[in-house]
């Protein structure tokens, strides 16, 4: 079963932030700068945490995760926007 996360990041360094994006591009759709949603089994789940771990300083940088529960039966996404509408992304999330 696959749960919709939200995937939010603050990376100090610039070649550590590319480096997380680059991670980020196999496991979700990109919204915004430093934002993806991400639909992962609980294995996806902990292999993107073992990948990201690799990669950020854990002193200086900080990756969040926010479960938005079971993407089954969800029907449209969850995500609303103020100012600048939000456009969904319709290409489909491929995990390696």
């Amino acid at each position: 079963m696959r749960t919709t996360y939200l995937v939010c990041y603050d990376i100090c360094d610039p070649k550590r932030l590319r480096k997380v994006f680059q991670t980020m591009r196999n496991y979700g759709d990109h919204l915004q700068y430093s934002v993806f949603e991400c639909q992962l089994t609980e294995v996806d789940l902990v292999r993107c945490k073992a990948e990201l771990s690799e990669i950020i300083d854990h002193q200086e940088d900080q990756v969040l995760f926010v479960n938005l529960g079971p993407s089954e039966g969800r029907g449209e996404r969850v995500i609303t926007a103020l100012g600048k509408p939000y456009s969904p992304v319709d290409s489909p999330c491929y995990v390696i």
